[in-house]
């Protein structure tokens, strides 16, 4: 029976790789996946799904008008799909959690999610908000702050190199600009006078 998956973590945990795994395991037994991410992070290129390990592959791109149940209807009806694989999850639209649950019920095909559970604030993203609702299984990935210790905040640094405290919820990039920590490192970088108020 076909489940909604959601694979969520801090950054750089893995999450992409895991994805592109998946979907070559699904190639290489002759079965179909189609993979999805967001338009909005464009690191790699639009609609490209890559991973700090060098792996990628193309992917088709959902937007905040997407129908995303249409999208992989449309798909579905041209050839049989054995998966949907969603990067950048959280970027999903609480109405599109929904439809990828449609997906999941009415067209009988897993899905698997993967995403940032929260921002570089601590709040859950809309589309994490609702597939920690809405989803049938949930994975954590897990990475390690700098201290050993399990990370599960992302911080977020302005060009100076202070950790930012506020700011827009969405702001693409990688290494550069965020690094996963440990909350109590978390906490600590927050509450130093170098930490920024501005994005």
């Amino acid at each position: 029976m076909a489940q909604l998956y959601f694979y969520y973590s801090a950054m750089n945990a893995g999450k992409s790789t895991t994805l592109l795994q998946s979907a070559f395991n699904y190639k290489e037994r002759g079965m179909r996946p189609l993979i999805m991410t967001a338009a909005i992070d464009d690191r790699a290129g639009v609609g490209k799904v890559a991973s700090r390990i060098g792996l990628q592959a193309d992917a088709l791109v959902f937007d905040a008008q997407s129908d995303v149940y249409e999208l992989v209807a449309s798909h579905y009806k041209d050839e049989k799909l054995h998966c949907v694989l969603v990067d950048e999850s959280q970027f999903l639209s609480k109405e599109q959690v929904l439809q990828l649950t449609e997906v999941v019920d009415k067209l009988g095909v897993p899905v698997l999610c993967y995403g940032l559970r929260t921002d570089f604030l601590g709040e859950l993203f809309v589309g994490s908000q609702y597939l920690l609702a809405w989803a049938d299984k949930l994975v954590e990935l897990k990475t390690v702050c700098h201290c050993g210790r399990k990370a599960n905040h992302v911080l977020r640094y302005d060009s100076e190199g202070n950790a930012v405290a506020s700011g827009d919820q969405v702001q693409i990039g990688g290494n550069e600009r965020y690094v996963s920590v440990c909350r109590k490192h978390y906490k600590e970088a927050l509450n130093s006078e170098s930490a920024s108020q501005l994005a």
